[in-house]
């Protein structure tokens, strides 16, 4: 989260005449933030007004998983109240299912994880009264056929912690990968990052952090984020990794 001198900061350079694109790029906050305390300067009492729940009580594991729940989350009713998180964890990645579990009880301490075997994943679940509050973006149908757009208070955690986001996302539905090419009748190989997603909004979220960590990257076609330079790949290797 950021203090009120730092939003105040941010104002100030805009009262100075520069744009918000501007401002964001010298002081590192996203746009929306800045947008958003245009509105309301001062932060936020709890996550969301109108939900009865307060923060989470990790705000690194909460980007992590907000990155794993917009990969292959979902949410659903329970018959007698609360709700069920739900994500989907390949069985080839047994790292990645202690990771997620880990995330849910970092976010919610008093929580209670289990696991549900499915083909080839597993549904690593948690029910609570609060899910929905914490992931606003929860709605009727698939992600990537409605708008999905993260709240103020969800943006200011995801700048404060963009490394976390980005790893979830990754995680998720990400992978490193090795390539190949040949040049002058020789085969080289190389590392690279893939993110598929048909949401354009996540992996618009995804893209938009990329480029505030300096992570050059290239819209592959339609559904797939591909980054491949040296440089950005070393960075994503020192923060992200492969899965396990």
């Amino acid at each position: 989260m950021y203090d009120l001198a730092t939003r105040r900061h941010a104002l100030a350079l805009l009262g100075e005449g520069k744009s918000i694109n501007s401002v964001s790029k010298e002081t590192g906050i996203s746009r929306a933030a800045i947008r958003a305390w245009r509105t309301r300067i001062d932060p936020l009492p709890r996550m969301n007004q109108s939900a009865p729940c307060s923060g989470p009580s990790d705000a690194a594991a909460y980007a992590y998983l907000l990155g794993l729940y917009l990969g292959d989350g979902c949410i659903s009713p329970h018959p007698r109240g609360g709700h069920h998180l739900r994500i989907a964890c390949a069985d080839a990645w047994p790292g990645l299912i202690e990771l997620c579990r880990a995330a849910i009880l970092a976010v919610r301490p008093t929580a209670r994880v289990y696991v549900l075997q499915r083909q080839g994943c597993v549904n690593v679940t948690s029910y609570g009264r609060h899910w929905t509050c914490l992931f606003p973006q929860h709605a009727p149908g698939r992600k990537h056929e409605r708008r999905i757009a993260l709240e103020p208070w969800q943006q200011e955690i995801v700048d404060a912690h963009p490394w976390e986001f980005v790893r979830g996302l990754i995680h998720s539905d990400g992978c490193r990968t090795t390539n190949w090419t040949v040049r002058n009748g020789k085969r080289y190989e190389y590392p690279r990052y893939f993110f598929t997603n048909k949401s354009e909004d996540i992996s618009g979220l995804l893209t938009g952090t990329l480029d505030r960590l300096g992570v050059q990257w290239r819209q592959a076609n339609k559904q797939n984020v591909s980054i491949a330079r040296k440089e950005s790949v070393a960075l994503m290797d020192a923060h992200v990794g492969p899965k396990y």
